[in-house]
């Protein structure tokens, strides 16, 4: 082979291979895209997405609408950083990272309590396993309906001790971002019909 045309072959693999390692959908108001986007070899959202919603007993629209209000499936996704004097980085306002913007706290107490030192905050496998158990401790100890998207994003974004007290009340923005939460979980649950 002419290595002209094999410099040719090889970079196109290779761009085909950085591609399909995006890591955030493009589409991501559309769960359909969302899963066609990530299935191959490497990531298949929506197997992995099923077996946590086998495994904790929540809808899938409900995982999925989480991760899509909670990092916008970004993998790396972390809060802003404080800038001093506008240019020296100071901390940031939690330590949430990864798709489902874990705590390190909570990411510890799901490893310890779900098992597996090797689970990462930045696999997208272990961020909606995790936000499936969350979820399913919130369902347990506060008696939420599973599907109930608003309760469980409230749940989810206040923490437990924060939700059982009822803080969020008084919350204006706080609700409404779980009501946006609750309605992409609706329109994922229409759109997961026609998934093809």
């Amino acid at each position: 082979m002419d290595t002209r045309h094999l410099t040719k072959f090889v970079g196109v693999g290779l761009a085909l291979a950085l591609a399909g390692c995006a890591t955030a959908p493009r589409n991501i108001d559309n769960v359909c895209a969302v899963f066609d986007q990530q299935d191959g070899w490497f990531d298949n959202w929506r197997r992995a997405s099923t077996k946590a919603s086998k495994r904790h007993g929540i809808p899938v629209p409900v995982l999925m609408a989480t991760i899509r209000k909670e990092s916008g499936f970004q993998s790396d996704a972390r809060p802003p950083r404080h800038y001093y004097l506008g240019f020296i980085p100071g901390k940031r306002a939690s330590s949430a990272y990864g798709y489902a913007q874990a705590l390190d706290g909570t990411w510890a107490q799901y490893r310890s309590e779900a098992g597996g030192l090797g689970r990462s905050r930045d696999d997208f496998d272990d961020a909606v396993d995790f936000v499936g158990w969350y979820h399913a401790r919130t369902v347990s100890t506060y008696g939420v309906d599973p599907n109930d998207a608003y309760s469980l994003y409230l749940a989810y974004y206040s923490g437990w001790a924060a939700f059982g007290k009822g803080s969020w009340r008084s919350n204006a923005g706080l609700q409404k971002t779980a009501r946006d939460a609750a309605e992409m979980a609706q329109n994922y649950s229409a759109q997961m019909s026609r998934c093809r």
